[in-house]
């Protein structure tokens, strides 16, 4: 019997994602192996209002700190792979994996196979300023994945980035904003998407598949995905090429 491997879900930016990614880890779990499993998670959930106030100064590095201590000691407690539960902190992923000799499980590679396996290779993003302005992101999947990101124009981002901080992360989903979202989304099609990519975990609170006409990629769901096949050594995509 071999040993079973447990995931370190690094998480609490914002809690309602963080207890999507722990429903969607379980559910995906309990399916492929049946009856009464779940998956073998230790948890760390930071307190989201001190990333934030990083994130608004700029201080990368700070964060960075604070989150590579936090997957130290998901190491340490005996996690064999780290779940960075949220889609902007990536942002500081090089910090993480320079503090821990276990791997992370990067959310844009998840996000760009499924991308690949769908014949796609220009895709809108919703996201949060950070994500769909800074290189780390746009610059992972065009670099290493040759696909194309269109962002919303300047006005776009502002709004799609105000929603995500001051209603999605309070758990305030406002049919309003849905409307929003779901006119920006048209708006990326329009100018050649062929698939949008939900890049915030708090996202699929307010829209997903029905709001657009194109194939929508839920970045939290392909990363538990993703985080499931590691779980139990299975492959849910394989390269187009």
């Amino acid at each position: 019997m071999r040993e079973q491997k447990v995931l370190g879900l690094l998480g609490g930016m914002s809690w309602t994602s963080t207890a999507e990614y722990y429903r969607l880890l379980n559910t995906l779990y309990a399916e492929r192996r049946g009856g009464l499993h779940s998956a073998p998670l230790l948890l760390h959930s930071v307190d989201f209002a001190e990333v934030a106030a990083m994130q608004q100064a700029g201080d990368w590095d700070g964060a960075g700190q604070l989150l590579a201590g936090a997957a130290r000691g998901l190491e340490q407690a005996g996690a064999g792979a780290i779940l960075l539960a949220t889609n902007t902190m990536h942002r500081v992923a090089g910090h993480i994996e320079q503090a821990v000799n276990i791997p992370l499980l990067h959310i844009v590679d998840g996000t760009a196979q499924a991308i690949r396996a769908a014949g796609i290779d220009r895709v809108g993003l919703v996201a949060t300023a950070f994500t769909m302005e800074q290189e780390f992101y746009t610059g992972r999947l065009r670099d290493k994945f040759g696909i194309k990101v269109l962002v919303p124009g300047d006005e776009d981002r502002q709004e799609v980035h105000r929603i995500i901080y001051d209603e999605l992360c309070r758990n305030d989903v406002r049919p309003e904003s849905r409307e929003t979202y779901r006119g920006v989304l048209a708006k990326l099609v329009e100018r050649g998407g062929q698939g949008v990519i939900l890049g915030c975990t708090e996202i699929t609170l307010l829209v997903g598949p029905k709001d657009t006409t194109v194939p929508v990629f839920d970045t939290t769901w392909l990363h538990a995905l993703a985080a499931t096949d590691w779980l139990l050594d299975t492959t849910a995509y394989t390269d187009s090429d």
